[in-house]
């Protein structure tokens, strides 16, 4: 059940090219998520919010040239390193082309922020929605284990970067 907030300034690209980017970051996070991206139900269930801020401003400046925020939101468990670091590559790529400049000139004007909500956090249809029923409820039953094992991955990592966080900590307090 992904979600996405992508903020635009009105006017930035041509409508067509916007359109084009909506579709395709919501495709880009489906399939980042592991699912295929022509899944209907993984389709009916990506959201993606359009921002159109009144001004954008860099160093207390008018901005002259666009800037683009896109915040794709996940369940806890669905992202890795690797896949972070490829959305974030795939989304950027995604508002150059629709952008029409050259990566050089577009891409130091992104902004995505990959964002996971802890499990036991994400509601929809008026209850809690825990990634292994997200699973299910995408790829069917039969996947509920992918669910439960992405979410043990990652709970693993994130207990391991608080262990090695820990031990540097106590290590510096001893010198």
């Amino acid at each position: 059940m992904p979600m996405i907030d992508v903020t635009i300034p009105e006017g930035a690209l041509k409508p067509e090219a916007e359109a084009r980017l909506i579709k395709e970051l919501g495709d880009l996070l489906i399939g980042h998520e592991g699912f295929d991206p022509t899944n209907e139900v993984a389709q009916s269930v990506t959201v993606v919010y359009l921002h159109r801020p009144a001004a954008v401003y860099v160093a207390g400046q008018h901005s002259a040239l666009p800037r683009y925020r896109i915040v794709p939101t996940v369940p806890e468990g669905q992202y890795t390193e690797a896949s972070r670091r490829a959305l974030v590559k795939d989304v950027t790529d995604a508002v150059v082309r629709a952008d029409g400049g050259t990566f050089e000139d577009v891409a130091q004007r992104v902004w995505v922020f990959p964002t996971e909500v802890p499990d036991g956090q994400w509601g929809s249809r008026g209850a809690i929605r825990r990634l292994p029923d997200i699973q299910a409820f995408i790829a069917g039953e039969h996947e509920r284990k992918v669910g439960e094992e992405r979410l043990g991955r990652r709970r693993r990592v994130k207990a391991l970067e608080l262990l090695a966080g820990a031990l540097d900590a106590a290590r510096k307090g001893i010198d």
